[in-house]
């Protein structure tokens, strides 16, 4: 990953459920804007996936969405944005990203949501927002970091829309 820049804002939230997960991927959906690169940070099980059916659900897309686990990206289209959801877990190599052709996919006109984006080490583009997710009984906790002013942007916007956001 990345180094860390110590200019970085951040929020940390609990969510007790995945209808917590649901309506937080409600609130963040408007916060997205094409370009932005959102890497998702957890262990399986965590609500990553859940947490992309809501914001692409917030958009007005009604068909299925399901873990690009297996074919490593999912392409969705939702009024002329392209939103791609990415899974790196099966990587064995971060060379893998590479010869997949994966990075055409990082564009101005996209949104890129990326789960295990350190098995593509090096080739995957820096995040503009990492979403940190982690298991905190009951439910999971989630910290938001901008990495950039894109990313601060977006972390502004998800902070005024959400009713008892702190830091």
């Amino acid at each position: 990953m990345h180094s860390p820049d110590h200019n970085q804002s951040s929020l940390t939230l609990h969510l007790p459920d995945e209808a917590a997960t649901s309506g937080l991927g409600r609130h963040l959906a408007p916060a997205l804007a094409p370009g932005v690169v959102v890497w998702l940070d957890g262990d399986l099980g965590t609500g990553k996936t859940t947490l992309v059916r809501s914001l692409l659900r917030a958009c007005g897309h009604t068909g299925p969405v399901k873990s690009p686990t297996y074919t490593l990206v999912e392409i969705y289209v939702i009024s002329r944005i392209y939103w791609y959801h990415f899974d790196f877990y099966r990587f064995n190599f971060p060379e893998e990203f590479l010869d997949a052709g994966l990075g055409e996919y990082f564009r101005d006109d996209a949104i890129c949501l990326v789960e295990w984006p350190e098995k593509a080490a090096e080739y995957v583009p820096a995040s503009d927002l990492v979403v940190r997710f982690q298991f905190a009984e009951p439910g999971r906790t989630l910290e938001f970091v901008a990495c950039n002013e894109k990313g601060q942007e977006c972390l502004n916007m998800l902070k005024s829309g959400l009713p008892d956001a702190a830091d």
